[in-house]
């Protein structure tokens, strides 16, 4: 348990910040999610443009690795140029 008044305040924030990147994070999974789910190409690229762009902005806010992030574009990308 937290003894001091930073400490507590510490806490506090820490909680605040895991709620935010947590729900972050499932935005960032549903994006994926619906590429994957359609099978149309023009559709895919639409939704690919929109999640390659939430991956980098999560991944420059540091919520994601930068590595992490080329990799799923990366495998998205494939996945839409084979359909």
């Amino acid at each position: 348990m937290p003894i001091t008044k930073q400490a507590k305040k510490r806490v506090r924030q820490a909680e605040q910040r895991r709620n935010h990147n947590r729900s972050r994070r499932s935005k960032m999974r549903t994006l994926i999610k619906k590429v994957y789910e359609i099978s149309d190409k023009k559709e895919a690229e639409k939704a690919l443009k929109e999640a390659v762009s939430y991956l980098d902005r999560m991944s420059v806010k540091g919520i994601i690795h930068e590595n992490n992030a080329a990799r799923k574009k990366a495998q998205l990308t494939k996945y839409v140029n084979n359909l």
